[in-house]
């Protein structure tokens, strides 16, 4: 079943149309939806090699992007839909030390999270919500993002033949690693 799964997206993946499902996969992910834009990019740079630079670049931009919105929703939309709740709950404190930790620490956490598999999402949403400067949230976004998306190009891009020959042949192991690193990710969120 994964390996059908696996020739079909690699299939979209040569696609004409697969830079825009890869443009709003990365963009979405950054501000709202769980899936890591890597699910798409490994297999279309593996689909077309030559353009690994451009689907890094894409990959980037859109993330930045779409963290922006991310951004809004936290500085917005929850500071309007979730005060009452934080009040409710009486996690103002907790809601103050997230917002110092920002201050403090902002482009540094935004750095960090940036290359970890923890979904970007929750960094650009909390970095809204903390009122982090827009300007440096940008351009931290811009380096973390850029830095994870053109590592994964340029091996895939170097190391092609055989990083394909392994996730075929190793294909359920990979999602089971993916998985795990994925509920890693979030439990590291709410835990640490």
């Amino acid at each position: 079943m994964l390996n059908r799964l696996y020739a079909r997206v690699m299939r979209h993946a040569a696609s004409p149309h697969a830079a825009w499902w890869l443009a709003a996969l990365a963009f979405s992910e950054a501000s709202f939806f769980p899936l890591p834009p890597e699910t798409l990019l490994v297999p279309m740079v593996l689909a077309n090699r030559e353009k690994a630079w451009r689907y890094a670049t894409l990959c980037t931009l859109a993330s930045v992007a779409g963290g922006l919105l991310g951004w809004l929703i936290g500085a917005v939309l929850l500071d309007t839909v979730a005060r009452p709740i934080v009040h409710l709950y009486h996690a103002e404190a907790t809601l103050a030390t997230l917002q110092e930790k920002f201050r403090q620490w902002g482009v540094w956490i935004i750095l960090v999270k940036g290359l970890t598999p923890i979904p970007y999402k929750f960094v650009t949403i909390a970095s809204g919500m903390a009122h982090f400067a827009i300007a440096p949230f940008m351009l931290a976004s811009l380096v973390t993002r850029g830095v994870r998306f053109f590592l994964v190009a340029t091996l895939l891009w170097r190391f092609g033949a055989p990083i394909e020959r392994f996730l075929e042949r190793r294909l359920p192991l990979i999602t089971g690693a993916f998985a795990v690193l994925l509920i890693g990710g979030f439990l590291a969120l709410r835990y640490l």
